[in-house]
């Protein structure tokens, strides 16, 4: 049995543009266009790869959660 740990152990999962794009249901094309207007979930560039941390995704869809059913929230 192998007890070592892994180097990666502990670290956050880092999902693709498609992958995000897949998950909200949108196309990669939004998700660029959300950049590009300061919207959308933080990334993390990997060289020219953008990444996105799993928990970042998950905070921007909790801040666009409608308070109430049928009520937007105020967020740009």
């Amino acid at each position: 049995m192998d007890t070592s740990s892994s180097p990666l152990m502990g670290l956050e999962p880092l999902l693709s543009t498609t992958e995000v794009a897949d998950y909200l249901g949108v196309p990669v094309k939004t998700i660029y266009e959300w950049r590009t207007h300061g919207h959308g979930p933080c990334a993390v560039r990997v060289g020219r790869h953008l990444k996105f941390a799993v928990s970042d995704v998950q905070a921007w869809v909790a801040q666009h959660r409608e308070p109430q059913p049928g009520h937007t929230t105020q967020l740009g």
